[in-house]
């Protein structure tokens, strides 16, 4: 069955269903009518280069080819099957050989476009390499789906920042990542634009030894609504987890992080811990966290999980003031700070700099309409 007939044969996921309680799959569909399937889906624009400007070199290649998408079982049949249906003719894959080492990080530039527009992502990271990859979403469709499958080699060191900054609509997307053996990850999650996200992350750690890191700085103003689910799975044994996430949201906003952490039976000396931070900048803001655990394993180093919310601190503020910002750069400055603790522990000083500023914009322009 191809992906548009396994869709069409799968049932609308209700609001019992974890993943859709928070952001049905209507609205976030991109007509509404869940039974229809758009055959109009435009090719999103893509340029890759290393952060400095200059050409990757040739052990990393992306080239478009017209594979299946390898289907998993940890993923959602629902957004898995649609985005592949709509993005059949927009398949790509990026393939980093073994043992490639690079000092500059690699920017993979997504431009989704003008209209509705879709792209397959498959991402092959061969042995021992050791790099930064930033996938970088921009552009003006009213609807985007993105699936990024990863396969990561044995012994790999790899920063994995996905920064989402389309100037408005709708963005889908469907990360399944299996971390191979010995292997060490940072995946990074910053999303400052679209009017609506819906992510559903999940990582496979099946081979002994795995080590992750998943992070989110997100910032959500006027009436935005940002939704990621995350979640690990501990398969094998001695692998290490953690989730640090933190939203700043504004306006009449909304935030929602669900975690998910599961320690299957078998997956001996697992560590696995989740951590939820919201900063409410507004009293119609609202922020969301729903940290679970699920562990089938009791001989595990440790499992644990926690949220909290809370207002700027006006001591904090006043302090700032005190000492000559105003108010607005003062509360910037708190924001900035608040989503830096994530935002610093993603990757290398050249690309914490690069991102840094490139929050910096969206943090002036996102909360202006806060203070006015």
């Amino acid at each position: 069955m191809d992906p548009g007939q396994t869709y069409l044969s799968l049932e609308e996921p209700n609001n019992a269903n974890h993943l859709w309680r928070y952001s049905p799959w209507k609205k976030v569909h991109p007509t509404g009518n869940t039974r229809e399937i758009p055959d109009d889906f435009s090719e999103p624009e893509i340029t890759l280069l290393l952060l400095d400007g200059g050409e990757v070199p040739e052990g990393v290649t992306i080239i478009k080819e017209p594979l299946e998408t390898k289907q998993n079982t940890f993923s959602d049949p629902v957004s898995m099957n649609f985005i592949d249906a709509v993005s059949s003719n927009h398949k790509f894959t990026l393939k980093v050989k073994n043992n490639t080492v690079l000092n500059q990080p690699v920017v993979l530039k997504i431009n989704s476009g003008i209209s509705n527009s879709a792209m397959n992502l498959t991402i092959q990271i061969g042995r021992h390499c050791e790099f930064e990859l930033v996938t970088q979403i921009v552009g003006n469709a009213p609807w985007f789906g993105l699936i990024r499958n990863s396969e990561i080699g044995e012994g790999s060191i790899i920063n994995d920042v996905l920064v989402g900054q389309m100037n408005s609509g709708t963005l889908l997307r469907v990360d399944a990542i299996n971390i191979g053996r010995d292997a060490q990850v940072k995946a990074g999650s910053i999303s400052s634009g679209s009017e609506r996200t819906k992510a559903d992350l999940r990582y496979m750690m099946n081979e002994n030894g795995g080590n992750l890191r998943v992070l989110g700085s997100i910032l959500s103003a006027d009436k935005m609504h940002i939704d990621h689910h995350v979640e690990i799975h501990h398969e094998a044994p001695n692998t290490f987890s953690r989730l640090d996430w933190h939203s700043a949201c504004g306006g009449n906003s909304r935030t929602i992080g669900t975690g998910m952490l599961r320690v299957a039976n078998g997956a001996v000396g697992a560590d696995a811990g989740q951590l939820f931070h919201n900063l409410l900048l507004s009293e119609k803001a609202e922020a969301d966290s729903i940290p679970e655990l699920e562990v089938s394993e009791h001989d595990v180093v440790g499992c644990g999980h926690g949220t909290a919310n809370g207002p700027v601190d006006e001591e904090q503020l006043f302090y700032l003031e005190a000492r000559g910002f105003n108010p607005d750069d003062a509360k910037d400055a708190l924001i900035a700070a608040f989503l830096n603790s994530t935002l610093s522990e993603m990757g290398s000083e050249i690309l914490h700099q690069w991102l840094a500023d490139n929050l910096q914009d969206e943090l002036k322009s996102l909360t202006t309409s806060e203070t006015n």
